[in-house]
């Protein structure tokens, strides 16, 4: 997958495109909706797929107080939409000069002067341009006078018994109440964080359940505080069953100003410190609890084990 640069990097003159633009973050069963009907256009049309992006969130420029959480990190992003089979990602540097880009100049500039587009696929909510001014009929008539012609797509239902279509916003909804389960079927897999194994207290490790601490970007969102099952992957690719906990330690600290996330891995004796850790959600086991001493803390650990065990092993 070629990765280009806004107005730095420079598409070959002679390769023409069909176009999909949007944050994507979370590349969830929307996204994918989006980039497969792109795929086709392409195939169909013999032009190469590329996706316009942008490096930062808007709302991180635009109101960075009430930005949402990011379900994906940039890297995480590029990865899935090179697993999606997407040929170009354009990646748009957004700033505040960016967000002052009127609808037209916006179009000329990604779509006709950089990725010298064909078909633009996008979907039916699509906006763009200064203040959201431009919708799919705008850029339809753009179309029009840049030489591509415009697809708009309906949003996808993940469950015809589901009362909003697939978004972002429904994951982080989901993964805010704990429901680790739902937002896995919005997003096709399970939701999955990254940070690197730093040293703790080392509490868990004195009553026989050592855990990897892993410091996630404030940026990013989380499953609510509690206990779940799910998967911890090593740089090697390695996959371990792991038992995981998001919270603020209410039996060791009455008042930790913030939650932890640390991943009790199944059957395992090694040292993890200093890797790059992937942690993904499977099944939300139970809340988090102030229990009465080591002793009973200690109990349900192992009960928590077992029961990530059974999930995860059957």
């Amino acid at each position: 997958m070629q990765i280009l640069r806004d107005l730095v990097d420079q598409l070959d003159p002679n390769i023409r495109t069909a176009v999909t633009i949007g944050v994507f973050d979370g590349v969830h069963l929307g996204h994918q909706h989006v980039l497969a009907e792109l795929k086709r256009e392409a195939v169909a049309r013999g032009l190469s797929s590329a996706v316009a992006t942008f490096d930062t969130h808007p709302a991180l420029v635009l109101r960075p107080e009430n930005a949402p959480k990011l379900l994906t990190t940039l890297e995480q992003k590029l990865e899935l939409l090179e697993a999606n089979g997407v040929d170009i990602v354009y990646l748009v540097h957004f700033d505040e000069a960016r967000s002052r880009t009127e609808p037209q100049v916006f179009a000329k500039q990604v779509f006709v002067d950089s990725l010298h587009a064909k078909a633009v696929v996008v979907g039916e909510d699509f906006h763009f341009g200064r203040g959201r001014q431009g919708n799919v009929d705008r850029l339809r008539d753009l179309g029009g006078s840049f030489g591509f012609e415009v697809r708009g797509l309906e949003l996808i239902q993940h469950d015809p018994e589901a009362p909003e279509p697939v978004s972002s916003t429904a994951i982080r909804r989901a993964l805010a109440g704990g429901d680790v389960a739902a937002a896995a079927t919005m997003l096709g897999r399970p939701y999955e964080v990254r940070g690197v194994v730093q040293q703790g207290d080392e509490r868990g490790r004195t009553i026989g359940f050592p855990t990897a601490n892993i410091p996630v970007s404030k940026q990013m969102a989380w499953p609510s505080d509690g206990v779940y099952a799910g998967w911890y992957t090593r740089p090697s690719g390695e996959h371990h069953p792991c038992a995981i906990n998001i919270g603020r330690r209410p039996t060791f600290y009455e008042h930790a100003q913030q939650s932890l996330l640390e991943a009790h891995l199944l059957d395992f004796d090694g040292d993890l410190y200093g890797e790059e850790a992937r942690v993904s959600f499977i099944e939300f086991l139970r809340s988090e609890h102030r229990f009465d001493g080591i002793d009973a803390l200690a109990a349900q650990l192992k009960k928590d084990v077992e029961h990530a065990r059974q999930i995860l092993l059957g």
